[in-house]
């Protein structure tokens, strides 16, 4: 059982970047809460952990300090960005990442530039406490600008939220090499043409006393000449009783 530590930034006091009526620890909840969810439904041996599923406040040291402690396999970090410019997702990995960070970041960023589209920033290293004192493979993302208008509309739609939730899942699932939930399929028993339908068996009485079929195979198909012939019995029918 792989186990996922998702870390919603921000949170509580701190609402992390906000413009355009956007909260950055909002999306990173929003965010969060979904790949738990589509990760755990879609996956098999898997377990999500989070930083947060809620509205509050934790020290930096305490989000790392508990994923290492819960022996995460990996750890991703949700942030929106700000003071961009021109807007846009990037990731970031630590400065002296592993081999594994980069390979985690690598296939994450790939994954999500997929499903979101728009300026990518790249994939960046930097000094990032959520990657620096992590115990396991670690990446960071950015996912747009809340002070950049177009970014902060976008974040607004469901669609780019749905695309940014499924751009983590499919980047953790591959490179975790998770496999997909087996659907079971309902079995489907064969009905005994022969025999009517409880809920039928009264009419299909009715009108094979009356003539109009001749008692026959009640759960068969009927094709355009039989229902025609049906057709003609019920204008002789009607003829009769007129």
């Amino acid at each position: 059982m792989y186990k996922v530590w998702i870390d919603a930034g921000h949170g509580g006091k701190d609402p992390g970047a906000v413009a355009n009526g956007v909260l950055e620890k909002d999306i990173a909840l929003k965010v969060s809460l979904g790949i738990k969810e589509r990760l755990e439904s879609g996956y098999e041996n898997v377990q999500v952990l989070l930083s947060r599923s809620s509205d509050v406040f934790l020290e930096l040291r305490d989000r790392t300090s508990r994923a290492n402690a819960a022996g995460a396999d990996i750890l991703v970090s949700i942030h929106c960005n700000a003071g961009g410019g021109k807007g846009g997702f990037e990731t970031f990995r630590y400065t002296s990442a592993s081999q594994s960070s980069i390979k985690l970041q690598d296939t994450l960023h790939k994954a999500i530039t997929a499903k979101l589209g728009g300026t990518d920033r790249g994939q960046k290293a930097q000094n990032l406490h959520m990657v620096r004192e992590s115990n396991m493979p670690a990446v960071l993302t950015e996912n747009l600008f809340v002070d950049v208008a177009a970014d902060a509309d976008r974040l607004k739609q469901s669609s780019v939220i749905d695309a940014i939730i499924d751009g983590h899942v499919q980047g953790i699932a591959t490179y975790l090499g998770l496999s997909k939930t087996k659907e079971e399929k309902p079995v489907t028993q064969g009905r005994d043409i022969n025999v009517p339908s409880k809920w039928a068996e009264t009419t299909w009485k009715g009108v094979t006393e009356k003539g109009f079929f001749d008692g026959s195979r009640p759960g068969a198909t009927v094709t355009r000449e039989e229902l025609g012939t049906v057709v003609s019995r019920l204008l002789k029918y009607v003829d009769q009783k007129g």
